[in-house]
């Protein structure tokens, strides 16, 4: 039984970290629909003048500097909020390896333990990744792979899957916490975020070519990203994981066009003889299911 999403004032919300290209796309859309949003930026960059223009021209928009170790910064930017959208990336400068795995599981931790705390918070919409869906070891057994699969941590720490292993692990660390805290958490798996920022050293694509072979090789877009929070965040049969993905690379024209995306000024090169056409494996017609009447463009400015 799916739980009831009962709410005194949905209308003003946390994103964390707002600093990130979905914070702040979230951040953006949730103030056309009439929202105020607490911006709370874990990381100091170009996106930080970008949020400051936006309060500039928003009243609605409040910015917070939170530190994912510092538990009293994020319950400064979740208080007063009825719902926290929370994804976690790592500075620019810093790539995933085992020590990012422990980082992201903190963070995961506390801001979960803060949203506790904070009794105005009825909804936490957790960022996950396809990563913590699809790799393990009998992978290929399954006919078709959905939200209700788990990547195994062995199996990504003996490949070195370090992305697969932080977002595995982080959300595992934060579903066992909202469940034993009575947290109405929801979780969004995405697949790769396609985009003017996406190149081939994302820690997302370590094992594409396998992911290609089992059929489960997908990406996203912004808009249907940021249209996937909005809807588990306000459906009230929201509950549990959602797969959320626009596109599937499953034929040699997919692939090919992936590669050009990932390295925009490299010389187009022939299909290559070894790509063949793959069987989509994975699914995600519970999203699709809770989206279909559900109206996430609705905009009150």
């Amino acid at each position: 039984m799916a739980p009831a999403f009962v709410h005194r004032d949905r209308n003003t919300v946390c994103v964390m970290d707002a600093s990130c290209r979905l914070g702040i796309s979230l951040v953006r859309r949730l103030l056309q629909r009439g929202c105020t949003v607490h911006a709370a930026s874990c990381h100091h960059g170009e996106s930080s003048g970008v949020l400051k223009r936006m309060c500039s021209e928003n009243r609605r928009l409040k910015l917070f500097q939170a530190d994912p170790f510092d538990y009293q910064t994020i319950v400064d930017a979740v208080k007063g909020c009825s719902g926290l959208f929370y994804t976690f990336e790592p500075p620019q400068d810093e790539s995933y390896d085992e020590l990012m795995v422990e980082v992201e599981v903190r963070a995961a931790h506390n801001v979960v333990e803060a949203c506790a705390q904070v009794d105005t918070v009825e909804r936490v919409v957790f960022t996950s990744s396809v990563t913590a869906v699809v790799w393990k070891e009998n992978r290929k057994l399954s006919a078709d792979v959905d939200e209700r699969e788990w990547s195994e941590p062995n199996f990504c720490r003996k490949f070195k899957l370090w992305h697969a292993l932080a977002k595995t692990l982080a959300e595992k660390t934060a579903w066992a916490l909202a469940m034993d805290r009575g947290v109405d958490m929801v979780s969004v798996n995405a697949g790769l975020l396609t985009g003017p920022e996406l190149s081939v050293s994302n820690p997302y694509l370590k094992g594409a070519p396998q992911m290609y072979e089992d059929g489960v090789l997908v990406t996203v877009d912004i808009d249907f990203l940021v249209d996937a929070h909005i809807a588990v965040y306000e459906g009230p049969s929201a509950y549990g994981r959602y797969l959320c993905f626009s596109n599937v690379v499953c034929r040699p024209p997919d692939a090919i066009k992936l590669a050009q995306l990932l390295s925009p000024n490299a010389p187009s090169s022939p299909q290559s003889p070894e790509l063949r056409a793959i069987a989509q494996r994975i699914q995600n017609k519970k999203l699709s299911k809770l989206m279909v009447d559900f109206d996430v463009r609705i905009q009150v400015e």
